[in-house]
């Protein structure tokens, strides 16, 4: 009796230790699960991107610059024209094609015109309408993209028709002929035009990516948890292709800008209103280039390059923060230390 006492004791606490240890493993596997299931397929953590994303900031050169002049000019386009008081459709303003100087920084046009004021108040404009039009073409890709995507089936087929359909077409003789046609217009117009004739490319990439992402592991555990649809479309998958669509919009936007400029210079859009397109337009409308008014024309185009290019250099980085193996940037110091120490 007395050596079977103990014996009952600890088989009860092993069995009881047992007990605890595989009620522990359920638990965690529920929290895993919960979480988006453990697996190659699940979503980093937010804290993470926002850590590589303040590197990639913060040590990419290309990136650095970029934002530095986009800033520039956004800061011009926002408090700029609070500090001209030159209306810059005014005539005779100063004598006709006078060269940059004190009074004029810019110069004048052939009617007297301020080309400073004109290149200031022009930037808001340009840059304003830049980015609503990015942003129209980016969201319309990107919910064609990730439906098309995601249902597959008949959906996918329709869909992929229109994308592959306006894929082929050239989109700027497209947007050209629709501008011209327009009855009305104006930056909206060229807005509208930009989003019908430039959201294909962008949707077939996003296509492409959800289409890979639906079979991953944390889509699966919120379909078997009941999410709906659009809860698994928008926050489960379109955080994991963020970066996708940021290189997306960016260069929708260079594209946007440059093309609305060439469709003011060709004027089918609104002349009278003052940007960088419609100062472009009166340049080769007067032909300031053979009357060698350097100071009319390089001022727009000066700054549609410059923002052009700060863009591209922000792209690069964004393409560099999607794709690993594209990435060039330096370790820090510390880093290196650390890697050494270990």
């Amino acid at each position: 009796m007395s050596s079977t006492q103990p014996d009952t004791t600890n088989t009860l606490a092993t069995g009881s230790s047992t007990h605890a240890a595989s009620r522990t493993s359920t638990e965690s596997t529920l929290t895993v699960g919960a979480s988006g299931m453990a697996g190659v397929g699940a979503p980093p953590p937010t804290t993470g991107r926002l850590r590589d994303l303040w590197r990639l900031v913060t040590v990419n050169r290309k990136v650095g610059a970029g934002l530095v002049i986009l800033a520039i000019f956004i800061l011009i386009a926002l408090f700029g024209p609070v500090f001209i008081h030159t209306d810059p459709n005014a005539l005779n303003v100063g004598p006709n094609l006078a060269s940059p100087s004190g009074q004029f920084l810019f110069g004048t046009t052939q009617t007297g015109q301020d080309v400073f004021a004109q290149t200031i108040v022009g930037a808001r404009s340009s840059i304003l309408w830049g980015f609503i039009t990015g942003l129209l073409i980016t969201a319309f890709s990107t919910a064609i993209g990730l439906i098309a995507g995601y249902f597959g089936g008949i959906v996918d087929d329709i869909l992929s028709v229109f994308i592959n359909i306006f894929l082929v077409i050239p989109g700027l003789p497209l947007a050209i002929v629709l501008a011209a046609f327009f009855p009305v217009k104006g930056d909206l117009t060229i807005a509208l035009v930009l989003t019908v004739t430039s959201w294909s490319w962008n949707a077939r990439v996003i296509r492409a990516q959800t289409m890979s992402m639906r079979s991953r592991d944390f889509v699966q555990a919120a379909q078997s948890s009941g999410e709906n649809t659009l809860h698994i479309i928008f926050a489960e998958i379109l955080p994991n292709e963020i970066a996708i669509v940021m290189s997306g919009f960016i260069g929708t936007v260079i594209y946007a800008i440059l093309a609305a400029s060439g469709l003011q210079f060709l004027g089918l859009g609104d002349i009278t209103s003052v940007s960088w397109g419609s100062m472009l337009y009166w340049v080769n409308n007067n032909d300031a280039i053979l009357q060698g008014a350097y100071w009319w024309f390089l001022p727009p185009a000066l700054c549609i390059a410059f923002v052009g290019t700060a863009l591209t250099l922000i792209n690069f980085g964004v393409d560099e923060f999607a794709n690993p193996r594209l990435r060039s940037e330096r370790k820090p110091k510390g880093e290196k230390i650390q890697n050494l120490v270990a």
